[in-house]
């Protein structure tokens, strides 16, 4: 089922209100629909309301490890509130963008620089074994990785219709490299619920998706 833009707006309001302070704050649903339309843009295949949907369910499940939950709310909304597949530079502005307007929406300075931490860790999905926050959002983030078969080809392809401007031979060697990165980490999954639940299966189709890629 396609995310629900309205019920998105609701998910807003719950991951904001929490991480306000003080008594006088702007009306928060501006900033929800901003939020939306860039996560609605024509170039993104994959990195979508369905995926940023699937993103807060999955830190709704691991929230008891979370420090600050609504941090790592907040910080899943504007993760990928930029992204352009040809750059590398998504996090970062995406961090920014948050840093902007999180002061304005008025999450105090403190929280607001720990979503924009959030967000810049998305780029190595390496936190540190005391980052409780950070190993909610990562594996949160990764945990399309652990899909069913059918749900992670259907991911995979998505993955290649975002990069349809690169050549497939190109392609293939960029996404192997990537895969092999992600098998070489000694954990894809810091969260005990991670570890135990979705840690195999995500192997298990890394490796498929590989040899896929370099068959032949």
């Amino acid at each position: 089922m396609p995310a629900d833009p309205e019920a998105l707006r609701s998910r807003w309001l719950d991951a904001l209100v929490p991480a306000r302070e003080g008594a006088r704050h702007p009306e928060p649903t501006p900033y929800a629909d901003n939020l939306i339309k860039r996560w609605s843009e024509p170039q993104r295949r994959y990195h979508t309301l369905d995926h940023l949907t699937a993103v807060l369910d999955h830190i709704d499940t691991l929230a008891d490890y979370a420090d600050d939950p609504a941090a790592v709310r907040l910080a899943a909304w504007f993760h990928d509130a930029v992204y352009l597949p040809e750059r590398s530079t998504n996090e970062e502005r995406s961090a920014r963008l948050a840093e902007r307007a999180l002061p304005e929406a008025g999450v105090p300075d403190g929280r607001t620089r720990e979503v924009a931490r959030l967000v810049r860790l998305t780029l190595t999905h390496a936190p540190a074994d005391d980052d409780h926050n950070g190993a909610v959002l990562c594996d949160a983030d990764l945990a399309i990785l652990a899909s069913p078969p059918k749900a992670y080809a259907a991911y995979a392809a998505a993955v290649r219709e975002e990069y349809a401007f690169v050549p497939e031979q190109a392609f293939r060697e960029g996404r192997a490299a990537v895969l092999r990165q992600l098998l070489d980490l000694p954990r894809l999954f810091r969260t005990p619920y991670g570890e135990r639940e979705w840690e195999e299966r995500a192997r298990e189709n890394l490796r498929a998706e590989l040899a896929t890629l370099t068959k032949g």
